[in-house]
């Protein structure tokens, strides 16, 4: 078989759709990556995959750069003879699968990883956004032979609007995450120790938050519970994630650096950092299904998220974790307060998540579900 896997960011693929294109290739099949050239573009070689790069403008709206891209996309593809296109995110999504149809290739698989911030608050634009999206997407999962999505919510959705139908969906919890990589064993005591006092922290409770600084992360609900529970002297709240330049909804430095919480900024050290923390939280609006709480959940660590499309495939409440309602700084402090004085509680809940991860989450898992998907369709197409 040959395969191209789309993306508009190589980034993307590498970081999240390697694992299967190596165990395709080791099965035997021709894989490449098509996408623009960027950092890891020259790396997927390495791997016994070729890179194919086509030109995108990921924030164009204007119609006829949209155009050029699809017929980009198209050249791209054309001379690979592929047997199947599996495209990634919206607009891969859309124009791969238009791209996808005009080169002949025989099966089509699009990726839904969430419908993004325009589905969080009902404003005009993001109503207007959503139409758009919605009949775009209506228009290509016809053309598509199956659309796979991370979580439960967004197909049910999309269904309810008439914009899939039953039988083209695939549920397919997350990209998957290596349970051996993110193993509470991987880190010593020491190494934690001397984070903890490089941070100026020793003896402290540690909650922990790993996102972008944005408000529909819920960063404002993380500084108000902080500042809820800011009697107990013995916890530190950790914020880890940058602003987000250009995105409306970027927190700013001022905000960041106020109150309580510990903002470090952008870390390359997210595995330790998890490690040396006690309690997991992350009150996000809305996600497809956040990575940060399943190496959280594969750390063994309890979580505390909202009860929102994607956060909630990852916590069932009360076994690993606590759901809470969106943007309840009060019941998110109450739940977190609970935990901060219930080792034994932090304890449990924390194996249960890791048993949760290597079971549900683990990307050999994961890789296992697509590699029976497409047997599936080479199947159905012979």
């Amino acid at each position: 078989m040959t395969i191209a896997f789309l993306s508009h960011l190589d980034l993307n693929l590498y970081l999240f759709r390697l694992p299967i294109m190596k165990k395709l290739v080791e099965e035997g099949h021709k894989v490449y990556a098509v996408c623009p050239r960027g950092d890891k573009f020259d790396l997927f070689t390495e791997d016994g995959i070729e890179a194919v790069a086509y030109e995108i403008e990921r924030s164009s709206l204007n119609p006829f750069k949209e155009l050029k891209a699809i017929y980009n996309i198209y050249r791209a593809i054309k001379p690979l003879k592929l047997d199947m296109l599996h495209t990634f995110t919206a607009k891969p999504n859309i124009y791969g699968t238009l791209a996808g149809k005009m080169a002949k290739v025989p099966t089509i698989i699009n990726l839904v990883e969430g419908l993004g911030s325009f589905y969080i608050e009902d404003t005009r634009k993001n109503i207007a956004v959503r139409t758009v999206i919605e009949k775009l997407y209506k228009l290509v999962f016809v053309m598509s032979d199956k659309v796979v999505f991370v979580n439960s919510d967004d197909p049910e959705y999309l269904e309810s609007q008439g914009v899939i139908k039953e039988s083209q969906i695939k549920i397919i919890k997350s990209v998957g995450i290596d349970t051996k990589e993110f193993n509470p064993k991987c880190v010593s005591v020491e190494t934690i120790d001397t984070l903890k006092k490089s941070l100026n922290i020793e003896n402290k409770t540690v909650v922990l938050m790993v996102a972008r600084a944005i408000w529909h992360k819920g960063v404002r609900e993380f500084y108000e519970a902080s500042a809820l529970l800011s009697n107990y002297k013995d916890v530190q709240f950790i914020l880890v994630g940058d602003i987000d330049d250009g995105n409306p909804s970027s927190v700013n430095k001022v905000f960041l650096n106020s109150g309580d919480v510990l903002w470090l900024g952008h870390r390359d050290d997210v595995l330790e950092l998890t490690a040396m923390s006690d309690i997991y939280v992350l009150p996000s609006y809305r996600e497809g299904v956040p990575r940060t709480l399943l190496e959280a959940a594969s750390m063994a660590k309890p979580i505390i998220t909202t009860n929102t499309v994607g956060c909630r495939e990852v916590v069932k409440n009360g076994k690993n974790g606590f759901l809470v309602p969106v943007r309840d700084s009060k019941l998110l402090a109450k739940n977190i307060e609970i935990l901060v004085n219930d080792l034994n509680e932090r304890k449990i809940m924390g194996e249960n998540g890791r048993i949760l991860a290597i079971k549900e989450f683990d990307v050999k898992q994961v890789v296992k579900q697509y590699l029976e998907l497409y047997k599936q369709l080479r199947k159905r197409e012979k």
